[in-house]
């Protein structure tokens, strides 16, 4: 059982899936410095394509998204991304070897199959692609058997579902309905089409979640055979995410509430044989996501706790966001700008933040922290970050020994607060982030 502390959890902190954080992206890095990384991504790199349209808005989503209701907006998009693909992939070194594609969204799936093998084949034409893996996120709702037929063509072999919940009434509370046979159905094709590493996205926290809602929506992913579970808290924030406003903030659970969903989310996905991966993924021993956190070989980008390695991570589309040892990097978020960008050959890279020395040393020790619960931390760091540590370790839930600092195995709850300690941006942020549990 997790021991509970309220007062460590409340204040609000980034999920550190980059440091520094996107809070802290500005205009001011020019087009040279993206241009020189670019440049200097010799070896492995990943790419990350966004897709930013849906069949169906759902209320709770925070993800940069509009819906595919209209046919020319869509191809148009396509046609700039396919651009962005060309132009990316001239500026990369003789050297560069794409090993990892992922897919996100919104949903890949809200374009039409063949646009999908379109834009597919044009990553392949452009970029050095050697034997990737291929992974697409996925929604239920609109996956038809003409996807399973596409999903095995490009040879993906990891996929992730947006399921979040199985209860019928909470589903029509957030706007997403989506009875259990689509799941099953989607799951089957999925299979079908050689996915063998199969998420489901989960969600606690939904406005009139019960204790028993969660753990039947996590019971039926394992009977389904979800090889990993992201089991996420439902982060309330209206005032940045407008389509939030139509869900009932007065039936949200409580934070006392929510710690024991997670505690209950944790303790029922081990006792059913999944791996804990970091603070909320769970993944099946044999997965390569559970081998990875075993063997100490797991790391954190924009997609979450991953075990890809690649030191380069570029992200294609709208808003997506590209991960350099010495610069993150995000496109244009209205997809009209960036369209229009790419239509004057120009690169749609508009905001980002330049990685100092010290900026990658603190990243380090965050990644360290929230993938392997422990990270070495110089002496001047371990000074300065003292004063923030003092109420964890006072708790018992972090200490340092011989200059390394570790997180009890029972303080996971914790993990992103007592990273946040090395994070000098925090405090003058104005944006609120999602709460620590």
């Amino acid at each position: 059982m997790w021991p509970y502390h309220p007062a460590l959890l409340e204040t609000p902190v980034p999920r550190y899936t980059s440091f520094p954080t996107a809070a802290e992206f500005g205009p001011q890095v020019d087009d040279e410095v993206y241009l020189e990384a670019l440049a200097a991504a010799a070896g492995n790199i990943s790419l990350y394509v966004h897709i930013p349209f849906c069949e169906r808005i759902c209320w709770y989503c925070g993800c940069n998204t509009a819906a595919a209701n209209r046919a020319q907006r869509v191809s148009s998009y396509l046609e700039a991304l396919t651009r962005e693909i060309a132009l990316v992939s001239a500026l990369l070194p003789a050297t560069a070897r794409v090993r990892r594609v992922a897919f996100g969204g919104g949903s890949p799936n809200a374009l039409k199959p063949v646009e999908f093998v379109r834009l597919f084949d044009a990553i392949s034409l452009h970029f050095p692609v050697n034997d990737p893996v291929v992974s697409i996120e996925l929604d239920p709702r609109s996956l038809s058997g003409e996807w399973g037929v596409v999903v095995a063509g490009i040879g993906a072999t990891s996929a992730s579902l947006g399921v979040q919940t199985f209860s019928p009434s909470l589903q029509e509370t957030i706007g997403r309905l989506q009875p259990r046979a689509m799941i099953e159905r989607s799951v089957e094709i999925l299979r079908g089409a050689g996915v063998t590493s199969l998420n489901f996205d989960l969600m606690y926290g939904l406005p009139g979640q019960s204790m028993a809602d969660l753990a039947d929506s996590l019971d039926q992913a394992a009977q389904l055979g979800a090889s990993r579970i992201a089991l996420f808290g439902y982060a309330h924030l209206p005032h940045l995410i407008a389509r939030q406003k139509r869900i009932d903030a007065s039936r949200l659970p409580g934070p006392a509430e929510r710690f024991a969903m997670a505690t209950l989310g944790h303790d029922r996905l081990v006792a059913a044989g999944y791996t804990p991966v970091g603070f909320d993924h769970f993944a099946l021993p044999g997965d390569p996501l559970a081998q990875a956190a075993v063997a100490g070989r797991l790391h954190r980008n924009f997609q979450g706790f991953t075990d890809d390695d690649a030191p380069v991570l570029i992200g294609l589309g709208a808003s997506a966001i590209g991960s350099f040892p010495g610069l993150l990097a995000q496109n244009e978020k209205n997809a009209g700008r960036y369209r229009m960008l790419l239509s004057q050959d120009r690169l749609p890279f508009t905001l980002g933040k330049v990685r100092s020395a010290d900026d990658q040393r603190r990243g380090a020790i965050i990644e360290g922290l929230l993938c392997h619960g422990h990270a070495d931390v110089s002496p001047a760091l371990r000074a300065e970050a003292r004063r923030g540590l003092a109420p964890y370790a006072g708790a018992g839930l972090c200490w340092f020994e011989d200059g390394r600092l570790a997180i009890g195995a029972d303080a996971l709850p914790y993990a992103r607060s007592i990273a946040a300690c090395f994070d000098p941006y925090r405090q003058q942020s104005l944006r609120r982030f999602s709460s620590a549990i």
